[in-house]
């Protein structure tokens, strides 16, 4: 049977999802009502977002691909995780060359 979970929590699920809705068609509202686009701060604002992406893979979702790895693997699952994430950005890599 599922968890019944607070509604603090779901509160601050929602909010957090209004939040990043409301980023996303702020910074699209930017873009469409520009005079003029500028690629030099496109170039800075993908680079940013790009690291934001990056940091979050590393710090959020590796150390818990890792564990569920080592579960299944044992010390393998670890180097497996590993792997698939710099593979993973060669692949892009090659994608984008």
């Amino acid at each position: 049977m599922g968890e019944i979970y607070p509604a603090q929590t779901i509160l601050l699920a929602f909010g957090l999802t209004l939040v990043a809705g409301l980023s996303t068609g702020i910074g699209s509202a930017l873009a469409f009502f520009a005079r003029r686009t500028s690629v030099r701060f496109l170039s800075v604002a993908l680079g940013f977002s790009a690291g934001v992406m990056i940091y979050i893979a590393l710090v959020e979702i590796l150390p818990n691909a890792q564990e569920s790895l080592r579960q299944d693997l044992g010390k393998p699952g670890t180097w497996a995780a590993m792997g698939s994430f710099f593979g993973g950005i060669l692949l892009i890599a090659l994608v984008d060359k």
